[in-house]
């Protein structure tokens, strides 16, 4: 009766335990929902087919976004048809790309924006467990005041996945 209780017992624990190992060891988590639904912008042509046609610079015509100590982000791609004051995971508002020594340029993660003034959520919005950052209406961009959040699902971060500025991202 005890060995029988041990295999039952052993049948239901690590199962549970493989799961939670491979989720840990190869996912992003909740932001693993963002994987299969950007897929396709790895070929800029079709990002753009889909609506990202705005290439983002800062007030200093400045398109790869840099920070002097902190790393970079690199090249957005806006999709202005989703600059709607929602959040869906599945649709991120920008797409982030680094640029590549032979001009082309490699999706590395995606960005999710929402205008201060369109935000209707009670506090901060809020994805994969994370509040968005704030940018104020003084920003480097010319941008009313915004909501962001950068998810560095293409390419590792060491600082986090959610972390706005990638160390390993060069413009």
């Amino acid at each position: 009766m005890k060995l029988a209780r041990t295999l039952v017992a052993l049948l239901v624990v690590v199962p549970v335990l493989v799961a939670a190992g491979l989720a840990v060891a190869g996912g992003h988590g909740a932001a693993d929902a963002a994987s299969p639904a950007t897929a396709r912008f790895h070929d800029l042509d079709k990002a753009m087919d889909a609506g990202y046609t705005i290439r983002l610079a800062d007030a200093a015509g400045i398109e790869c976004i840099a920070h002097s100590s902190e790393g970079a982000m690199g090249v957005h791609m806006v999709n202005g048809g989703l600059l709607d004051g929602t959040i869906d995971a599945m649709k991120p508002e920008a797409l982030v790309y680094e640029p590549r020594a032979d001009g082309t340029l490699k999706l590395v993660a995606v960005e999710y924006v929402v205008f201060e003034a369109d935000w209707k959520g009670a506090g901060k919005p809020a994805l994969f467990g994370r509040e968005f950052d704030y940018s104020d209406a003084t920003n480097r961009y010319g941008l009313p005041a915004f909501y962001a959040l950068h998810a560095w699902i293409w390419k590792p971060n060491p600082s986090g996945l959610l972390y706005a500025w990638n160390p390993n991202v060069d413009c």
